[in-house]
């Protein structure tokens, strides 16, 4: 007799080993352009620079690739484009960047943040209230007229109406229809406020590129993952102004002091003409103010230690913005412990938040903080 020979299906998971994707000599100059064109604030030229010095101590080039042939590319594909002619003469000289750049360097900014966050919910934020939105908290309510029909559960439903009709004749009426709660969706809208002051570049340490990639990234999200919410973006020196979402790649410091309150001024003044009742604002600075326009247009400036009358003024700001039910969360890359000690008086005064860290993480920090906030009720 003959030995039966059986055949059993592959099941389970297969493993292979991992194989890197491999990369076109673009590819790879271009990650480092990124990097580049970000940390020169949008100056082609001194990021060339740069590439031209790194290839020369790494040779990221060879003979049939050369920076000329990127160049190149980067113009055929769209990302550079000559400087518009302001001479009258005809063409202009060099190159800078195109609107689409502008967009990739925000992706760029908000994949390097995102993706280092440990966990993010998927779809639209939701709070902890209940009321109209398309999320179900896996409750039920009793069924209010505006109730959307296609939220009624009927199995609950007529599972109520036999209760009730335990004696009769089977009826379902108004009483016995339920529907599915689901969490209320709302709307935010941010102020970030950075700090542009001399000081943020001082001692050798970079300080505004972090907070340029933080800018870009967290208007990527917002404007890709929560479209009704508002981002508005501003910057303060020795005076405060608004910025353009295309401004942040070419946002560089100035030799200004830090006028703090010109900052608040303005973002409470945006923030006012928001219909939005959950607004909040964002300031990442050194922590030190220093400068105060005063009423006849010059400026109070006082760069020794903590001056009484500029932090004064800074205090009743925060009192302001708490009577406004608007939230300060102020993000601190500055170690001293009076600028510190400052910051929780200033927080106290508004019942906000600070964060007291380095560069290290602040992206993911911010990006936390306004999940956490987008899912609180502000009252």
């Amino acid at each position: 007799m003959s030995a039966m020979k059986f055949t059993f299906p592959k099941t389970g998971l297969q493993f292979s080993k991992f194989v890197k994707k491999e990369q076109t000599p673009f590819e790879r100059l271009f990650e480092i352009f990124k990097e580049l064109i970000t940390h020169t604030s949008g100056d082609f030229e001194e990021a060339i620079d740069w590439l031209r010095e790194l290839d020369k101590e790494y040779q990221l080039t060879d003979e049939t690739y050369t920076l000329e042939d990127f160049i190149e590319d980067l113009k055929q594909k769209g990302f550079i484009q000559t400087k518009p002619d302001t001479s009258g003469k005809g063409q202009g000289e060099g190159y800078t960047l195109t609107p689409k750049t502008e967009k990739l360097l925000r992706e760029y900014a908000l994949k390097q943040i995102f993706g280092n966050l440990k966990k993010t919910a998927a779809g639209n934020h939701k709070t902890k209230s209940t009321g109209t939105g398309q999320e179900s908290t896996g409750e039920f309510k009793s069924y209010q007229f505006g109730d959307p029909l296609e939220k009624i559960a009927m199995t609950e439903s007529i599972k109520n109406a036999q209760i009730r009709n335990l004696e009769g004749d089977f009826s379902l009426q108004d009483q016995d229809l339920v529907v599915e709660d689901s969490f209320y969706k709302t709307q935010m809208s941010t102020i970030l406020m950075i700090d542009i002051s001399h000081s943020m570049i001082l001692y050798g340490e970079d300080r505004i590129t972090p907070a340029k990639k933080v800018a870009m990234a967290l208007a990527e999200l917002i404007t890709t993952r929560y479209p009704k919410d508002t981002l508005d973006i501003l910057v303060f020196g020795n005076d405060a102004r608004q910025i353009l979402l295309k401004d942040l790649p070419y946002l560089e410091v100035g030799p200004y002091h830090t006028n703090t309150v010109a900052g608040l001024e303005l973002a409470m003044d945006l923030l006012r003409r928001k219909k939005n009742t959950n607004k909040q604002i964002f300031m990442i600075t050194d922590g030190k103010p220093s400068c105060l326009k005063m009423p006849d247009g010059t400026y109070y400036k006082n760069s020794v230690g903590l001056d009484e009358m500029i932090v004064e003024k800074c205090y009743t700001m925060a009192r302001q913005a708490k009577k406004l039910h608007i939230p300060i969360t102020t993000f601190m890359i500055a170690q001293d412990p009076y600028l510190q000690k400052f910051i929780r008086t200033f927080t106290e005064a508004n019942r906000g938040k600070a964060f007291f860290t380095g560069l290290k993480g602040l992206g993911e920090m911010i990006f936390e903080d306004y999940e956490k906030n987008r899912k609180k009720r502000l009252e």
